[in-house]
Formats: C-alpha cells, sequence, structure tokens
C-alpha cells in the first residue's frame, strides 16, 4: 500500500524589520490556494526533546479585537482536540469552564 503525501504552506511576508505584512496559507487537499490571513499559531511536538515548538504569526494591522477573539477560539479548539485525543472528559470540561470565563473577559472589556 502507497502512502500519499500531504502539503500545508504557509507563506509570510515581512517589512524591513521582519514584522509580518501579509500572512497566507494553501493546504491543496482542504480546497484552500493562498488565503490571506492575519493571524496564524502552529504548534508541533518535538519528541526527541519532549517540547513543544510554536510559531505565532499575525499581521501589524490584525485589529485587536479580533486577536482576543482569535484567542479564545483556538482555547476552545484546543479543549475539544485535547479531549478526543486523551479521552479526558473531565479535564476537557475544566478547559471549557476557563474558556467560557476567559470569553466573558474579553466580551467585557469592549
Amino acid at each position: 500500500m502507497s502512502s500519499k503525501v500531504s502539503h500545508i504552506t504557509l507563506q509570510v511576508e515581512v517589512d524591513e524589520n521582519n514584522i509580518p505584512e501579509k500572512l497566507a496559507w494553501t493546504a491543496p487537499d482542504g480546497g484552500i490556494q493562498n488565503e490571506a490571513t492575519k493571524a496564524l499559531f502552529l504548534a508541533v511536538w518535538d519528541h526527541k526533546h519532549l517540547e513543544s515548538l510554536r510559531v505565532d504569526l499575525w499581521t501589524k494591522d490584525m485589529p485587536v479585537d479580533q486577536m482576543k477573539e482569535f484567542f479564545h477560539q483556538t482555547l476552545v479548539s484546543m479543549a475539544n482536540t485535547y479531549e478526543r485525543a486523551t479521552n479526558d472528559h473531565l479535564l476537557a470540561e475544566t478547559m471549557r469552564d476557563f474558556c467560557a470565563y476567559f470569553g466573558e473577559k474579553i466580551k467585557g472589556e469592549e
């Protein structure tokens, strides 16, 4: 049986100070082709050193209110992923409780 290789590509355009001005991503298997975005979080697991490695980027014109909502939605999705990956329903629900608290706090700032 042959395996398939799938690619996800990130494109980052930076200014003279290496600050992102434009971000785009491509995921052909998902039907995404050079789609513009304002922020991205990428985490990978280094199994040799047992640590998480991350790339967190956002464009200088990313509105703060959208960044707050991006964080909120990312936290919720992490809780859901945690539950699917570990089958730990109790801690996932605790994480979702925090997400609800976080969401209330950012809404209260507006």
